[in-house]
């Protein structure tokens, strides 16, 4: 019996740690849904998908419905491209994306008809696309909607009969490309200021998670190392948030001699809530110095004292997380007040106590203080003028916001606003020339991708796969510069796309009429692409069965396609891993001690310049060298962490020792926090 029940609950566990491991492949960024890109990719599909229904039915052939299908499958992919900046840069990233798709479709129309055209016309284009990459975030953006739109045009939709359907195709091309360039262009011209309201919302949001953090540590005592890993990884999703919040704002302003009203003000929201970060950081440190003395002296009034305040401190740091949730709600739907709720009421009770506290210590008539117990009474002094301080610009930055879209003229305080100093850029031809050796990654990547896609468009034909090019599809997708990313990004695609092509056998079987199915499409597209930014998983999850319906649509498939998308994922899956283990390897554990490097670096400078200050200050060196040395010092901790993870996911005999590397981390990491908190203690020692 016991026996049995031993079994059971070893079962059980068994169950949750294979869940647990399950939910794991479907990581959800804590940003909001991107629901104007759903909107607008639904209105991109409606479009041509119902011009194709209509036209079809009226001229009682399919023939008008694979017409469409290149119309909706250009709008599709241009819609993809990720843009930002302002509203000429983004035309001119849309209208590029949809000359360059165009073109690739014409190349694969050209060759559909001649394999030994094809194949090695596959490799130039997908290699040349891959190269692309050098150029930016926006070009490779580009380049992998063109990658798509080839693979699938060569093997769905190109045909080159003659003169006059080819140019009818990539005329309809080129349409589907403008007429998703017409509607973005149109939501940006309604809504311009959506994409950096948004961007900074999500800084207020993963803001909020962060101090949420602190404030579960300020009721446990105890070293707590979950805890610890998911503070790590709460600081570098708010750093990156930070890094996107800048990009887009530089990019947007950086050509103006001087940004607008509403633009300096979403400035000095992103630099507050960077201040924000480096103020929770030090109080983090200082929160650990306190529950760690108590931890020691737990028979001493110390322990007693701190006990006392616990409640009031958790609170205090819950409402100020509410309070920066309620900021990011407000920065992303354009409200012109801010609730802030019981954050005032909380830190005044938080004042009172320690008031209280401060009272009863100091008494004259009771007074036996020792030198660590007025230290401890010190720090808890500390802990509530720091949150105080927070509740402060918290209150100021919701005047911010409420006033944003309005753009008022106000008198606000002096603020150390800094900006990353922007790389010089070489020209298109040096760019090129230095990465075309196999010291560049990105050489080594576009190479590998190529050859692999050839592969698998190779092995398709051969095989004569019904839809064989969703196995050259999955390895576009899947294959990234490192093994660890490929690895990672295969398996998130494979779990995701079994599961979804589950939906879309079942929504086959269960809706019978082409509206039906159409209605069906369009809800999964708007999700997915609502979802997109903030899970890869969730995204291919919604998009498999999206994209078994569009084939419904366009021709009769079946839910036999379903099995397929599984097949051909799990091959090309397959090949993505196997070539990038056998192919020009780019192993993490080599990389990995140049990035620690670097970071090492990073950091000594950061202390280096934190120490000067206190060493000279009267050589006032200015806030900003600081704040650009912990930015930078920030940065290379949380590239370091992605390596060390990359690390993780590449095969045991290459990884190495991975104790001593994650050991250094954590080092750093604290390191960093230790030096954090004494540049903001530097403004005690400065005389003011």
């Amino acid at each position: 019996m016991c026996l049995s029940s031993g079994n059971t609950e070893a079962m059980a566990m068994t169950d949750k740690l294979s869940l647990r491991w399950l939910l794991e492949k479907f990581p959800f960024k804590p940003e909001k849904p991107a629901i104007f890109s759903g909107l607008l990719s639904l209105l991109t599909l409606a479009g041509p998908i119902g011009i194709g229904i209509m036209t079809s039915h009226a001229s009682e052939t399919t023939m008008a419905m694979p017409a469409a299908g290149i119309a909706t499958m250009a709008a599709w992919f241009v819609g993809i491209v990720n843009v930002e900046g302002n509203y000429a840069q983004r035309a001119t990233a849309m209208i590029a994306a949809t000359i360059v798709v165009t073109g690739v479709f014409l190349i694969s129309s050209l060759v559909s008809s001649h394999v030994w055209l094809a194949i090695p016309a596959t490799f130039v284009v997908i290699f040349i696309a891959g190269l692309a990459g050098i150029y930016g975030s926006v070009a490779a953006s580009v380049s992998l909607a063109a990658s798509i739109m080839f693979v699938i045009g060569l093997a769905r939709f190109a045909s080159f009969s003659n003169l006059s359907t080819l140019l009818q195709h990539c005329l309809l091309c080129l349409v589907g490309g403008l007429w998703i360039t017409v509607l973005a262009l149109g939501f940006w011209a309604v809504f311009p200021d959506v994409p950096i309201m948004q961007v900074v919302a999500n800084c207020y949001l993963s803001l909020s998670k962060f101090v949420d953090l602190v404030s579960e540590k300020a009721l446990n005592q105890r070293d707590d190392r979950e805890w610890e890993q998911r503070f790590l990884q709460a600081q570098d999703t708010v750093i990156q948030d930070l890094i996107s919040a800048r990009s887009i704002w530089t990019t947007i302003w950086n050509r103006q001699k001087a940004a607008s009203v509403q633009g300096n003000d979403l400035l000095i929201l992103i630099e507050d809530a960077n201040q924000i970060v480096n103020a929770v950081v030090a109080f983090s440190e200082l929160l650990a110095i306190v529950q760690s003395t108590c931890c020691r002296r737990q028979n001493a009034s110390a322990h007693q004292s701190f006990f006392q305040l616990q409640r009031e401190i958790h609170q205090a740091i819950k409402q100020l997380a509410i309070a920066l949730q309620r900021l990011s709600k407000a920065i992303a739907k354009g409200k012109s007040s801010v609730h802030l709720g019981d954050l005032e009421r909380k830190v005044e009770a938080l004042k009172h106590q320690w008031q209280i506290l401060r009272a009863q210590m100091l008494n004259p008539a009771t007074i036996n203080i020792q030198i660590g117990e007025y230290s401890e009474l010190a720090n808890l002094g500390k802990i509530t003028t720091n949150l105080t301080n927070w509740a402060q610009q918290i209150d100021t930055d919701t005047d911010i916001v409420a006033n944003l879209r309005q753009g008022q003229q106000r008198r606000l305080a002096q603020r150390d606003i800094f900006l990353p100093a922007q790389p010089e850029g070489l020209t298109i031809i040096g760019t090129l020339r230095n990465n075309l050796t196999f010291d560049s990654g990105l050489f080594r990547h576009a190479l590998l991708l190529a050859l692999m896609t050839t592969l698998a468009q190779l092995l398709a034909l051969v095989l004569q796969l019904p839809r064989g090019y969703w196995i050259a599809l999955t390895v576009l997708v899947a294959l990234k510069p490192n093994f660890g990313g490929t690895s990672q990004t295969t398996l998130q695609r494979v779990i995701a796309t079994i599961f979804g092509a589950i939906i879309g056998i079942i929504l086959v079987l269960l809706v019978k009429n082409t509206l039906g199915i159409a209605i069906c499409f369009l809800l999964l597209v708007f999700v997915a692409m609502s979802v997109r930014s903030l899970s890869y998983s969730i995204f291919t999850l919604l998009l498999t069965p999206a994209i078994i319906l569009l084939l419904n649509i366009l021709s009769i498939s079946g839910w036999q396609v379903g099995l397929l998308r599984i097949f051909d994922s799990l091959l090309g899956g397959l090949l993505a891993l196997l070539g990038s283990y056998l192919l020009f390897p780019l192993w993490e554990r080599q990389q990995l001690p140049a990035q620690l490097e670097k970071t090492i670096r990073a950091n000594l400078a950061y202390f280096q310049q934190v120490i000067a200050n206190y060493l000279h200050p009267q050589q006032g060196t200015s806030a900003d060298s600081i704040n650009t040395l912990r930015h930078q010092a920030a940065l290379e901790n949380a590239n370091a962490t992605t390596a060390a993870q990359r690390l993780f996911s590449e095969p045991r005999h290459v990884q190495g020792e991975i104790e001593p590397v994650m050991t250094l981390m954590v080092y750093i990491r604290g390191f960093f926090s230790s030096v954090t908190a004494l540049a903001e203690n530097l403004q005690e020692f400065s005389g003011d």
